[in-house]
């Protein structure tokens, strides 16, 4: 496993231990690399509640509850339907915050609006004890080949879970 990949797997292992919480993730492009990451972590299931890799439009609305219109409407890779499958992912777990990705790794499938290298990435969390929650987004350019735009993917998806626990 990459070395940066390790170390914020880790420190998002050591903050969700300290403060009692458990993540999940709904992975796209990424088809189950954060969850690796994290599983590669003796002790991840203390803190790591499940995954679930929906690749296909049909597994996004099955698994997680994202509306077939909305995918029609903005296609996988959107703001909205990353923020469906973050709030859905954690809605079907027993997690306090999760992460969901969509994008377009390459080398194909890119077009004008959606090229090689966008990657929408969203965060929901439930924190528990009060009723703070909320969802945020972010659509990330990442440069590369494949396997380095999801890389770097799993790399931003990790830091900001870190960031949103700290």
């Amino acid at each position: 496993m990459n070395s940066e990949i390790e170390h914020w797997a880790r420190k998002l292992g050591a903050l969700l231990t300290a403060r009692g919480l458990m993540a999940t993730t709904a992975e796209s492009c990424t088809g189950g690399g954060v969850a690796y990451a994290i599983t590669e972590i003796s002790g991840s299931s203390a803190w790591f509640d499940r995954s679930f890799v929906t690749y296909t439009n049909a597994a996004k609305s099955q698994m997680l509850g994202v509306p077939v219109e909305l995918i029609e409407t903005h296609g996988a890779v959107s703001e909205q339907v990353v923020q469906a499958m973050a709030l859905g992912a954690l809605k079907r777990s027993d997690a306090q915050i999760a992460v969901a990705l969509s994008g377009v790794a390459g080398p194909g499938g890119g077009s004008a609006t959606k090229p090689v290298g966008l990657v929408w990435m969203a965060w929901a969390w439930q924190w528990p004890g009060n009723e703070a929650s909320g969802c945020i987004s972010e659509a990330c350019h990442f440069p590369g080949d494949r396997s380095s735009v999801r890389q770097q993917a799993i790399i931003q998806a990790l830091q900001t879970m870190c960031k949103l626990i700290q």
